[in-house]
């Protein structure tokens, strides 16, 4: 890397041999990451000598060579002082171009024509940001994040390059983001509105996009990927909106609508948008999901190209999106389940629970009513409840819960119709886990209407007495097992069984249970437990007969 002599040679050699000498440390170190033959006394000479040359009369060529440099050095977390003092990272918002929008400095040499350079310091800053804890708290109390959020008003200028709006987003990102820079969230949102400004910026990308009559270019995607992610850090924190609150919160779900609606010039590129888009909803409170609807008109609900978006006199483009981005993720390989499929699922669950029309309308499109279907098991095929059903059993706790939520909800939350789609044994984990092995309507908490939405069609009509419900499947009548046999060869083999359940419990291997009155399972201590109750059921029913 460098020498003992190498730090004389930065501070006395001439301007061109400064830049030879630096070009050749970048070639060489350009995917070094680390410097353990680098003693800490040399690195810390070579960065001073770096950085006494940039407060120098120097060309924009060699102050990025000069900053480069430093960017490699930044990718070291150790011994990182020197690059880390308040003094440098002054001077890397003054290269960055950030200090002439902070209130020690107004004015600053860096100007458009220079944005090479703003780049290259904007990129040291974020090395820094993400590596030093002391550059963290330094950034959050010297006004480089107002400075940020201050430069967003001039993205409308057409001679501002895109890589700096995207290292401006990147380094608000790592300031929302990491656990020291926490405090900064209320400051952008609120004190210096930055929420405004983010969606301003959201919107102008748009706009552009839809006068020039074509799709996000990858570099519009990054970079409202990247606002999306610092909106996402605002907004993480959940609490009551007030009046305008709520105005900002409309505006954002509307301008959210238009990002899954948009197209864009890569099919990768709007898979991110949309990834980022959702992650988003998922932090918004869900009484303003209704701005994802829009009132279709009357000449456009008659357009048969509309036919298929319009619902309840709604305009369910946007939903189509997201489930179409969860049929997609349904096909994905289950090597990261849960980052690919717990966004979705919870955004799709909220907005399902809590705004009827799309319920009903994810429901037509998710849990059909169901046909020959029935014949096969509810995991078995490629529709989306096979799909989802087979989630059921995940070894991914937080899908296999998210996915029967979302199915429970789908159901209006009524267990007779839960266990008809998806069949007992995929869904008792999840009655079981919330009490609702015993059906109790005050448990339901979503808006739903009163008509049952579940008439059956006239091929399950006839297969219906035949379906197994533990199952969920359609099952040929088969010979009883028992016929022939006298009472007390029944009886006989039913002592069998139950002695078989008391081995297999005194083992550990199983627990039976019955079910509390709380709807869970209770553990009992002995499988005779469970036709005692039985019994003292159906002398409860014999007695109100009796009554009757």
């Amino acid at each position: 890397m460098m020498k003992e002599g190498d730090a004389r040679l930065l501070q006395e050699t001439n301007e061109e041999d400064l830049c030879i000498f630096l070009e050749k440390i970048i070639s060489e170190n350009a995917q070094v990451f680390t410097f353990p033959d680098l003693t800490t006394e040399v690195k810390k000479k070579c960065i001073e000598a770096i950085l006494e040359r940039l407060r120098g009369n120097l060309a924009s060529r060699c102050i990025i060579l000069c900053l480069q440099t430093l960017r490699i050095f930044s990718r070291e977390k150790e011994r990182m002082e020197t690059l880390t003092s308040d003094e440098s990272i002054r001077l890397m918002m003054t290269l960055a171009g950030l200090k002439k929008f902070t209130e020690e400095e107004e004015m600053c040499t860096i100007q458009y024509r220079d944005q090479d350079v703003i780049v290259e310091a904007q990129k040291c800053l974020c090395n820094l940001i993400f590596n030093s804890t002391a550059v963290q708290r330094n950034c959050c109390q010297c006004g480089c994040v107002e400075a940020l959020v201050q430069r967003l008003k001039t993205y409308g200028d057409p001679e501002l390059r895109f890589d700096v709006k995207f290292f401006d987003m990147r380094m608000l990102f790592l300031l929302t983001a990491l656990p020291n820079c926490i405090e900064t969230r209320p400051k952008i949102r609120y004190e210096l509105h930055g929420f405004t400004y983010l969606m301003e910026v959201l919107d102008l990308t748009l706009r552009a996009a839809e006068e020039r009559k074509a799709g996000l270019g990858d570099q519009d995607v990054e970079l409202c990927s990247e606002i999306l992610k610092i909106l996402f850090n605002l907004t993480i924190e959940k609490k009551s909106a007030d009046e305008e609150e709520e105005a900002h919160f409309m505006r954002l779900v509307s301008i959210l609508r238009d990002l899954l609606m948009c197209k864009t010039l890569s099919k990768d590129k709007q898979e991110e948008l949309h990834s980022h888009t959702i992650n988003l909803l998922i932090n918004i409170p869900v009484d303003f999901y209704e701005e994802l609807l829009t009132p279709l008109n009357e000449c456009e609900v008659r357009g048969i190209e509309n036919k298929e978006v319009e619902y309840d006199g709604k305009n369910m483009e946007a939903i189509i999106v997201l489930i179409h981005f969860l049929d997609r993720r349904l096909d994905r390989p289950a090597k990261n389940m849960k980052e690919n499929l717990t966004p979705i699922l919870h955004c799709l669950c909220e907005a399902c629970r809590h705004i009827r029309p799309i319920r009903k309308f994810c429901r037509s499109k998710v849990l059909p009513p169901l046909r020959e279907d029935v014949r096969r098991l509810p995991e078995e095929g490629t529709s989306f409840r096979n799909r989802l059903c087979k989630l059921l059993t995940s070894p991914v706790t937080e899908v296999k819960d998210l996915a029967a939520h979302f199915l429970f909800v789908l159901c209006k939350e009524n267990v007779t119709r839960m266990v008809k789609y998806t069949g007992y044994g995929n869904c008792a984990g999840l009655l079981s886990q919330f009490g609702l092995l015993k059906t109790d309507p005050a448990k339901i908490m979503g808006d739903y209407s009163s008509d049952s939405e579940d008439s059956e069609t006239e091929e399950y009509t006839q297969l219906k007495d035949k379906v197994n419900p533990v199952t969920g499947c359609y099952e040929e009548p088969r010979a009883d097992p028992m016929a022939g046999m006298s009472d007390e060869q029944k009886e006989y083999e039913a002592m069998r069984l139950l002695d078989a359940m008391d081995k297999l419990q005194l083992q550990g291997i199983i627990q039976p249970s019955r079910i509390g009155p709380d709807g869970r399972p209770v553990p009992i201590s002995h499988v005779l437990e469970l036709t005692e109750n039985q019994g003292a059921a159906a002398n409860n029913e014999s007695q109100k007969n009796d009554a009757d």
